[in-house]
């Protein structure tokens, strides 16, 4: 016992005199990576690149997890729960990140999605363009989703109304590095960046008020007359298009042509003094889509859902949006089998469409069909109930020609291969 005690207060003064020549780094503060500061805008994490992700600090290794959670759970998030159970992703990550993340809230508020076309966009460009007079549909048509148009449209605002040169367009967090070099060579814009930034800017606000506005009646405008006024091509065939379709001839008062989604705010002020709206233009305008919708008027009841066109479909009241979708839902499926797959279509509205499928027939006669061991490999790797297992379809059946061998092999869900089977022999 007298040992131990000596022991224990030889230990414990040793303890004291150690502890006096400890320094005091209680001031001392480390710095992470994610300590950086980032200039964060809206995004969707489906379409993230390495690039994109390695921009918003996260590292090769987390990037790596991050894309195979993603392959885990379907090909996409759903949510911003879903994306959140992502182990890569810390708490304090996520919550920096969730304001600007642009998906519902939790899986129970995602819209059906499975049949959605998870292939990643590909970019088209038709020809030379200056980004700075692009609208989201612009960007929309070129490719990009609606989330990433708005996104990029955010920077050019930040970067105060224009893009100033290729330098600064290379720096939008949403366009990829493949994206910009497939964009670069038609980019109406200078290759590097003023060095008088804010001149150029101003510049750039005094060019676009050199437009010489006159009292118009937009009943009667036209293509070229909408182009003198500062809007591409593209756009002015739009506002004609929103004119003649959504608001059945004629732009009634000023706030129809204020909602026109190709007119900004600040160009409808620009243009509002010199706006003159005719009623003679509304009544003709009104009394001949009458007369065209009495003459052209669809009978639904002996319409096939497998070759209704888009006009039928906004004449029969949806909009362009799910008017879209299912056309090019049911040309990627290549023609629908039972009606109740057209009510997955994304964007569309349930209800209407219930009351078309009541009046309207489905002919299924033409639609393409095939043995899972026949299949071309481009049709299952395209189509959208097959591609997610068409690499493995084409390696079973390599060795295995029996399909109910093939089916166990595959391992899919129950509902899947129920889908799956409406498009085989």
């Amino acid at each position: 016992m007298a040992f131990l005690g000596m022991l224990l207060i030889i230990l414990f003064t040793f303890q004291q005199y150690t502890s006096k020549e400890k320094e005091d780094f209680s001031d001392v503060k480390f710095l992470t990576p994610h300590s950086i500061p980032l200039h964060l805008t809206e995004f969707d994490p489906n379409e993230l690149d390495q690039k994109q992700w390695q921009s918003l600090g996260f590292t090769e290794k987390e990037i790596a997890t991050i894309l195979n959670y993603k392959k885990v759970v379907g090909g996409q998030f759903i949510s911003k729960e879903q994306f959140k159970k992502c182990f890569a992703v810390s708490k304090e990550k996520f919550s920096e990140l969730a304001p600007y993340i642009l998906l519902p809230e939790s899986n129970k508020e995602a819209k059906p999605s499975r049949y959605k076309d998870f292939k990643k966009r590909s970019i088209t460009v038709s020809g030379r363009f200056n980004p700075d007079h692009y609208t989201v549909n612009d960007w929309m048509e070129m490719g990009f989703s609606k989330g990433q148009a708005e996104a990029i449209l955010n920077y050019k605002k930040f970067l105060g109304g224009s893009f100033v040169s290729k330098e600064k367009f290379r720096e939008c967090f949403m366009i990829s590095e493949e994206n910009y070099q497939k964009l670069a060579p038609y980019l109406i814009l200078p290759d590097k960046t003023p060095a008088n930034f804010n001149s150029y800017a101003k510049n750039f606000k005094s060019e676009k008020t050199k437009i010489q506005y006159h009292t118009f009646d937009p009943n009667t405008f036209g293509l070229e007359d909408w182009k003198s006024f500062g809007f591409s091509e593209k756009q002015a065939q739009n506002i004609i298009n929103y004119r003649d379709r959504n608001l059945k001839g004629s732009f009634k008062n000023l706030e129809d042509i204020q909602k026109c989604y190709m007119i900004s705010a600040e160009k409808f002020e620009e243009m509002k003094p010199f706006i003159k709206l005719n009623p003679a233009t509304i009544n003709s305008s009104q009394n001949q889509k009458a007369e065209i919708k009495q003459q052209e008027k669809t009978d639904f009841s002996k319409t096939d859902l497998n070759t209704i066109t888009f006009k039928q479909l906004i004449e029969f009241g949806f909009d362009e949006r799910a008017a879209g979708s299912m056309v090019g839902f049911r040309k990627k499926l290549g023609g629908f089998v039972t009606k109740e797959q057209i009510l997955t279509t994304y964007n569309i509205d349930v209800e209407l469409m219930q009351k078309l499928l009541s009046i309207a027939q489905l002919n299924t006669s033409n639609v393409p069909k095939y043995t899972l061991t026949e299949a071309p490999e481009e049709w299952l790797k395209n189509h959208p109930y097959f591609k997610y297992s068409a690499e493995k379809i084409i390696f079973y059946r390599l060795s295995e020609k029996d399909e109910r061998k093939i089916w166990k092999l595959l391992k899919v869900k129950p509902e899947y291969e129920a889908r799956m089977k409406l498009y085989l022999k």
